[in-house]
């Protein structure tokens, strides 16, 4: 006998706590209506332990009731960040919760918060970014993820953003996930001046940017290509393994990745910058060979082969992959310009040596020497700087650059021709 009473007092004990927690959500419930939200969340916090032995119901307008408290107070400016968080959390235990019970009365209207929460997070880590406040920046765009697992751009951004904030480990669980999801980020971009703005607009798909210009009210159609982002993935794991100390791990990685992307070169980029990073040359320019054969003609790829050239202090390779993206697509921006800064870094050397010579004639004569030399090279800059303010006009760091070489020169009539068009 003694034992039905202590299941008849366990029974007691649970429908108390329930009737308990169905009385807080009631109160929670008319405060916010009331506007008063944060009654409403203190309410909420007092009834969080007898959650757990809730009823799949109970639990969902809990989580429902919770989420839209802690969004209310964020709409107001109340500790926007935190509420937001709460929020965020609360709708996605909402969402677990009816999908476990296999009934959904919330979700759907839930869903609406959850979207305006997302776009509240991309936009307040994008203004954390602006002022290097990257560790709050990547947890943000992490929290818009979970909110919408489908839109892994998110994921990418924020592993990235990550990488910004020196919280390597927690990148490399981003970039694990990517790797898992085998996400590459390669798409088509459908933009179009608008008129009223005079920004570009981007659209889903190019019949919708096509009719909005047949409308009038935008114009200048562009197409912009987006570019595998595997490469980078995996570059910045093998990079934070390899700083981890697991070298092997990293390469074993990559060439996992090449093995399911086969046609994806910028991950042989990636490989080879590998090899290059552990002084294994002869695999470096294994794989840069097998870049050049798989894509001669691909302006992008040449002119990554440079970088990685210049990266190894191969100048001669540098240069001749530069010339090579120009020769492709003479308006190639960035080649003119690390053209340029190639051939300007070697005035370093001679100026150090300058620096040194003293006043005998030997050393007076070796000066004139490495002064020519040193306006040989400025000499030799001068096409590629003006070259890439004929493609960007309004770039004030090669205008510099370019005012810079003038007056080293003295061709006086060229700077103050230049001066007066950066006016």
């Amino acid at each position: 006998m003694k034992s039905k009473y202590v299941i008849l007092a366990s029974a007691l004990l649970i429908s108390v706590a329930t009737f308990a927690q169905k009385d807080e959500i009631k109160a929670a419930e008319k405060a916010l209506k009331k506007g008063e939200s944060k009654e409403a969340a203190t309410i909420l916090q007092g009834a969080e332990s007898l959650i757990p032995n809730a009823s799949d119901s109970e639990k969902a307008q809990f989580f429902f009731l919770k989420g839209n408290v802690y969004l209310d107070l964020a709409d107001k400016n109340i500790e926007t960040d935190k509420n937001l968080s709460l929020a965020a959390k609360a709708y996605t235990d909402l969402i677990a919760a009816e999908k476990a019970s296999g009934k959904s009365k919330y979700s759907s209207e839930a869903a609406v918060s959850v979207t305006k929460i997302k776009y509240k997070l991309i936009n307040n880590a994008i203004a954390d970014s602006k002022v290097d406040k990257h560790s709050e920046s990547a947890n943000k765009l992490y929290a818009a993820y979970l909110l919408d697992t489908k839109d892994t751009l998110n994921l990418y951004y924020a592993a990235s953003t990550y990488v910004n904030a020196k919280e390597y480990d927690t990148a490399l669980k981003m970039y694990d996930e990517l790797k898992r999801l085998n996400y590459s980020g390669k798409g088509t971009n459908y933009l179009a001046l608008n008129k009223l703005t005079g920004e570009e607009d981007l659209f889903t798909t190019a019949a919708e940017r096509d009719r909005m210009v047949k409308m009038g009210t935008h114009e200048k159609p562009t197409t912009e290509t987006i570019p595998s982002k595997r490469g980078e993935i995996f570059k910045n794991m093998a990079l934070i393994l390899v700083q981890n100390g697991k070298t092997e791990e990293a390469k074993k990685a990559i060439a996992e990745a090449r093995v399911a992307n086969p046609d994806d070169t910028s991950l042989i980029l990636t490989e080879a910058n590998l090899y290059l990073e552990t002084k294994d040359f002869e695999t470096y320019k294994k794989l840069i060979n097998e870049v050049l054969a798989k894509n001669p003609n691909d302006a992008d790829l040449v002119f990554n082969l440079g970088v990685l050239s210049a990266n190894a202090k191969n100048t001669v390779e540098a240069e001749k992959y530069y010339a090579r993206a120009i020769e492709i697509n003479p308006t190639y921006l960035n080649a003119y310009i690390n053209m340029a800064a190639l051939k300007l870094e070697s005035e370093n050397a001679i100026i150090a040596e300058m620096n040194k010579l003293g006043t005998s004639d030997k050393d007076m004569k070796r000066y004139a020497a490495l002064k020519a030399q040193r306006q040989g090279i400025f000499k030799s800059v001068i096409p590629y700087l003006v070259k890439a303010l004929e493609v960007d006009p309004k770039n004030e760091d090669v205008s510099k650059t370019l005012l810079g070489v003038y007056s080293a020169l003295e061709m006086t009539a060229e700077k103050k021709a230049l001066e007066a068009k950066m006016k």
